[in-house]
């Protein structure tokens, strides 16, 4: 005793299904992101930026591209181009140079650190203005607080872990 419509192959399937219209199963893409736009009441993003002791504090609008830090601009602030790229990278990875004016306040720190959490809040910052380019700045790991701190000094020890030098005699 077999079944109507019983599928042993895939011809017993097309025979089944002639006849019958297939819905559009296409996935739908959401039109809205799924986070909102975070600004404040003069239409700027902010967000706080960390590596290792130093913590910056970034707002971001729209604008010529201007990077202030410290009430400085950034070629005075961080004088060495490689500081420099590191605070362009967010923009440069999401095709948004130029179009993004920033102002930061760092403390703590060197100036490496610095510029590390300089861009890390202004990746915190970008994402919070355009969710869309989220996805984008995650990817590239701008989102996420490099934890690696400099290891304490211990005690019977020169410096973190370098003994003191043995003597003999």
């Amino acid at each position: 005793m077999m079944a109507d419509n019983e599928v042993k192959d895939l011809s017993d399937l097309a025979e089944l299904t002639e006849g019958t219209e297939i819905e559009n199963t296409e996935a739908q893409v959401p039109t809205t992101p799924l986070r909102e736009q975070e600004l404040d009441n003069y239409g700027r993003a902010y967000a706080t930026g960390r590596r290792k002791d130093a913590v910056a504090r970034v707002w971001i609008k729209p604008g010529s591209g201007k990077v202030t830090v410290n009430g400085r601009d950034q070629e005075v602030y961080f004088a060495r181009p490689t500081l420099r790229l590191v605070i362009d990278q967010p923009f440069a990875i999401t095709d948004r140079q130029g179009q993004y004016d920033v102002v930061a306040t760092v403390k703590g720190g060197g100036l490496s650190g610095q510029a590390g959490a300089v861009k890390h809040g202004i990746s915190q910052a970008l994402s919070k203005y355009e969710p869309a380019l989220r996805g984008t700045v995650k990817a590239a790991g701008f989102l996420t607080r490099d934890s690696r701190v400099v290891e304490r000094k211990k005690y019977g020890r020169a410096k973190a872990r370098r003994s003191f030098q043995f003597s003999k005699r």
